[in-house]
């Protein structure tokens, strides 16, 4: 079920997004979408802070990470926003700015932001991913599928979320007709090591 916004944005209706919180607190978690880079996006809990214990600002990434972790859309948004104006429209701030949009529902914003971003880090298997999960809600279970499976081979099957939307969007595909099984939910991942699930309203 779609609504549009007052803008004319095309908007996701009856959408739950629980948190599946893996290790947001826990010490030596995920770095974030690229594996092995350690700290490149540094995520020590769900709320947004203003400074870290040393004293030092933290970066917009960072605060917007947290407040998508918090189930905070909006205000993920406007952090990524404030990121883009004082970093630039870097790879992990686009996809950001895309996750975001994707979270509030606002698929026609968050696809070309989305794409942008694997255009530019081609080898990003989280953004293959939030781009397959925007596709399937969008009902193009073809090029979502395929999106999925480019997602699967960058991560090399490691991650279960990835493999669990692939599976999905290959199901929903390959489905004969609407009396079908239907998938239950994707999985959306974001900078950092959370996942959040899109689901259907019952």
């Amino acid at each position: 079920m779609f609504r549009r916004d007052r803008g004319g944005n095309r908007r996701v209706g009856r959408l739950a997004w629980p948190l599946l919180t893996l290790c947001l607190a826990a010490s030596g978690c995920g770095a974030g979408f690229f594996p092995g880079n350690a700290g490149r996006f540094a995520d020590t809990g769900p709320f947004a802070p203003g400074t870290d214990p040393k004293g030092a600002a933290v970066d917009g990434v960072t605060v917007g990470n947290r407040l998508m972790a918090a189930g905070e859309h909006e205000l993920a948004l406007r952090a990524f926003t404030r990121a883009a104006l004082d970093q630039g429209m870097t790879a992990e701030i686009t996809g950001g700015l895309g996750t975001a949009n994707l979270g509030l529902g606002r698929l026609g914003q968050a696809e070309p932001l989305l794409r942008r971003a694997v255009e530019m880090e081609p080898d990003w298997p989280e953004a293959w991913n939030n781009l397959g999960v925007l596709l399937m809600e969008r009902g193009a279970t073809g090029e979502a599928a395929l999106t999925l499976r480019k997602a699967y081979a960058l991560d090399s099957g490691r991650t279960d979320s990835i493999r669990e939307n692939l599976r999905l969007a290959l199901a929903k595909r390959d489905a004969s007709d609407k009396t079908g099984p239907e998938a239950a939910g994707y999985i959306l991942m974001r900078q950092g090591s959370s996942q959040y699930r899109i689901s259907r309203a019952p």
